[in-house]
């Protein structure tokens, strides 16, 4: 019952997963760059408000906004967009129950499947700025966020950073390459986020883990791979992927070493596909999450079974003829000791008889 439970619980879990949080001050307008396929929250301190967008590809204001598959309205008023999409780019438009606007996002989703990743520890460099020739002199450059946390402590770890696609014009305050009022017309190969990588060491700090899950996978007989995900893991957070107890680095990966796992780089390493049954743990910002332990395979039961069965035969068999033997031996034992006594007897009764005639002669 407690197992149900707590499969139950990681279920839930595994959907709930973790997701950036974004505000914004009351009656602003507020610009950001993001991945995609990453849930992210954008508040509105207004319960019961009506969201509308407005796409960059030129769609009309959509409302309501409920219309939308991958968007849930949260009773506070904020909205919930799971896996967002490029092609979701666009305006974000939060209004209260009066009509007036409380707040509004412009959000470019920067397409995860062409992110750019680097590791320090290769030689390997980000990509280079751009300049384009659309009449202002146009800048494509990437705006890096703050370095995360390293992913593991009291070891060599690694840490990452992501960097977005800006475009600044001269005089002008940098916007996201998808933002840009040109791009209509502009596209270039230096038009994608990067992910950089290096390695980190840091002390470790006292920490309670709290909840740990656990969970069994199988390899698919298709692909002879699984899909493993870590609990509120997340290409905002940092990540660390163990292999029966070895780490699984983004070095190993990018330098073509760790060959028996795939670390997904569009989750930032939340999702691992797996290729030999092991034990696999994660750890988010240096706290042990989850393990996952390989589910017996039947045909390996039956094996095993089939196995067991053969040599319990064996040993009946064994046992049967060491049975034979004792058997035998038994008899042979008592068939020498009948023929033991019959000798003494034999022995006893013989001087008797010897007596008796001697005595029969003196008589005469």
């Amino acid at each position: 019952m407690l197992s149900t439970l707590w499969l139950l619980l990681s279920f839930v879990v595994s959907l709930l997963g973790f997701y950036i949080s974004i505000s914004c001050p009351h009656d602003k307008q507020c610009q950001r760059a993001l991945l995609s396929n990453n849930d992210i929250f954008l508040h509105c301190n207004s319960p019961g408000a009506q969201w509308n967008y407005f796409l960059q590809d030129g769609t009309n204001w959509s409302s309501p906004i409920l219309s939308v598959s991958n968007i849930e309205t949260m009773p506070e008023g904020g909205i919930l967009i799971r896996s967002p999409l490029p092609a979701q780019t666009g305006l974000y438009n939060c209004i209260d129950k009066k009509g007036i606007q409380v707040v509004q996002y412009k959000i470019d989703f920067q397409d995860v499947n062409t992110l750019h990743i680097t590791h320090r520890g290769l030689g390997q460099a980000p990509l280079q700025n751009e300049t384009l020739s659309l009449g202002q002199k146009e800048l494509i450059f990437t705006q890096w966020e703050p370095w995360q946390d390293c992913n593991r402590c009291g070891e060599p770890g690694e840490r990452k950073r992501l960097g977005y696609c800006y475009i600044e014009v001269p005089l002008e305050k940098p916007t996201p390459c998808q933002l840009y009022p040109g791009n209509a017309i502009l596209w270039s190969n230096r038009m994608r986020p990067e992910m950089q990588v290096e390695a980190c060491h840091v002390q470790c700090k006292t920490s309670d883990v709290e909840n740990v899950f656990f969970d069994n996978f199988e390899l698919s007989e298709e692909s002879g791979s699984a899909w493993l995900t870590c609990p509120f893991g997340s290409i905002y957070r940092p990540i660390i992927w163990e292999y029966n107890s070895t780490p699984l680095t983004w070095q190993g990966q990018l330098s073509g070493q760790d060959v028996s796992t795939v670390l997904d780089p569009s989750s930032g390493g939340r999702r691992l596909q797996v290729f030999q049954p092991a034990i696999y743990r994660c750890f988010v910002q240096q706290e042990f999450m989850a393990r996952f332990n390989p589910k017996p395979n039947l045909d390996t039961l039956e094996i095993l079974q089939r196995e067991e069965a053969r040599q319990q035969q064996e040993a009946k068999e064994v046992w049967k003829g060491k049975d034979s033997i004792l058997q035998g031996l038994k008899l042979m034992l008592l068939v020498g000791t009948v023929l033991g006594l019959f000798g003494v007897l034999l022995k006893l009764f013989c001087p008797l008889q010897n007596k008796r005639s001697t005595q029969m002669l003196l008589v005469k």
